[in-house]
């Protein structure tokens, strides 16, 4: 397969397509291990360009109204929608997920466009008398500055809206560097951001495969101001160290470990449905992945029986296949990491239902795997997975499963099933997450905040909270 004519493959700095000082880098198709094509790598040289385009472009790009920033960004959700085909087909091409897959993420990326077309104009302050009424108190949001965005390979277009989207409504110009399994799904942003009218500096985009060294760089300047990532916790763990050095703003969502509790009063047919959803959706590659279902003993088998049946009857191949409902893994070193929380946890004693070793095809392929009688201590309970393995732990009871769920450093996402609402919410509100999915296997909207807490991140994408990582606010005391 190969990439639709026209598709970018260079540097955007300063509203102008450019090769990159770094030569370039090679971008593989997960379904084979096939090169697809090259894309420019940035240097030094780059970064220090697209800092001082996004800074140059600083001034006048927060001095403009912010109707006229939401509809640059009003424009680019309508691009991206009127191209939704082409963004889906090269989102499977080069990070392998179904196209049923990749074209629920064009059109839920586009909506952070929409969304925050419409918060751009609903920046505010207050006005409030003091206490002692001496004096008044007036309060602005202003932009924060040149914000830096670091996006993942498993939702090329998503992550990179959910970031744009806020920084431009709130009149802060970016630079976006994209994981290096995925440049082409980004590139495409951009160019659909230029014909949308953003002004040169505005957007700028950098590729490359030595993104500590392109990191680093940026963080030097001292007029980048605001760092937003997605990805591992590890890697942002190192990433808030650096930016410490100069009290950068920072947003980190990271990485997770998702509790999926299904209580013995739940629907046991919507609880798969839901299952299939939280678990399967983009093969298992996603930081809100159901990562342990934690299943009252008394209903576990039963679960068990229903969801190795719906997975086993996927169809594994090519993302770019329409017949295909299970993908590649991103990388061979994802496949790799899987198969061995796999082949560790069977060894402490779980037992494969279903898959549980390597597919003998081309390509970084890894099948449908559903695991019971984990033990609690193994790797796929206490790891986060990252592919299409459901591990399934029974619990005794509601704090047997609260127990389990909350013994983690990670706090992203919760799913529970359950046939009683009151008890649905006291699960929620016990659950150390910040996100529940009740009665519901997806959670993600353009309109709620997304985020974690404890190891799972800092601060909230999407919904009113998202634009607010973007603002800082001033505050002027006067009297009359």
């Amino acid at each position: 397969m190969s990439l639709p004519a026209g598709t970018p493959t260079e540097l955007f700095i300063d509203g102008k397509w450019s090769g990159g000082s770094g030569g370039t880098l090679s971008v593989l198709d997960p379904s084979t291990g096939d090169t697809i094509g090259e894309v420019a790598r940035a240097g030094d040289d780059d970064v220090a360009r697209a800092v001082e385009a996004a800074a140059t472009a600083l001034p006048a790009w927060s001095a403009t109204a912010p109707r006229e920033r939401g509809e640059v960004l009003r424009r680019a959700f309508e691009l991206m929608t009127s191209r939704r085909e082409e963004i889906a087909y090269v989102m499977s091409l080069e990070m392998g997920k179904s196209l049923a897959d990749s074209r629920a993420e064009v059109t839920y990326a586009a909506e952070f466009f929409r969304w925050f077309s419409e918060e751009a104009v609903r920046i505010g302050g207050e006005l409030r008398t003091a206490p002692s009424g001496a004096n008044r108190i007036l309060t602005f949001r202003k932009p924060v500055g040149v914000s830096l965005l670091l996006t993942p390979w498993n939702f090329p277009a998503a992550m990179a809206t959910r970031k744009i989207g806020p920084a431009l409504a709130a009149g802060c110009p970016v630079i976006l560097k994209p994981a290096h399994d995925t440049p082409y799904t980004a590139l495409l942003l951009a160019q659909a951001l230029a014909d949308a009218g953003a002004p040169p500096g505005v957007v700028n985009l950098l590729t490359t495969d030595h993104p500590s060294d392109l990191v680093a760089a940026a963080l030097r300047d001292e007029r980048v101001r605001k760092l937003s990532f997605t990805g591992s916790t590890g890697v942002g763990s190192q990433l808030l160290k650096q930016a410490a050095d100069r009290i950068v703003n920072c947003s980190m969502e990271l990485g997770g470990n998702g509790p999926f509790v299904i209580f013995d009063d739940a629907d046991l047919d919507a609880a798969v449905d839901g299952a299939m959803l939280a678990k399967m959706r983009n093969g298992g590659q996603a930081c809100t992945a159901a990562n342990r279902f934690l299943v009252q003993e008394s209903v576990a088998d039963a679960f068990a029986e229903r969801l190795a049946a719906r997975m086993g009857a996927l169809r594994v191949g090519a993302g770019t296949s329409e017949d295909t409902q299970l993908g590649p893994m991103v990388s061979e070193r994802a496949v790799d990491g899987i198969a061995s929380k796999v082949e560790e946890s069977v060894a402490a004693g779980a037992v494969a239902t279903l898959g549980g070793s390597r597919l003998d095809r081309p390509g970084f392929f890894y099948p449908a795997t559903v695991l019971t009688d984990v033990p609690r201590s193994s790797p796929v309970a206490t790891e986060e997975i990252f592919g299409p393995v459901a591990p399934i732990i029974g619990v005794r009871d509601e704090d047997d499963a609260i127990s389990v769920a909350n013994a983690t450093e990670m706090g992203l996402t919760g799913y529970v099933y359950t046939g009683d609402l009151a008890r649905g919410l006291r699960v929620a509100e016990r659950l150390d997450v910040g996100m529940v999915g009740l009665n519901r296997g997806l959670v993600s909207d353009p309109a709620a905040p997304f985020g974690g807490v404890k190891e799972s991140g800092i601060g909230r994408e999407g919904g009113f909270e998202g634009i607010e990582e973007y603002l800082e606010t001033q505050y002027v005391a006067t009297s009359w």
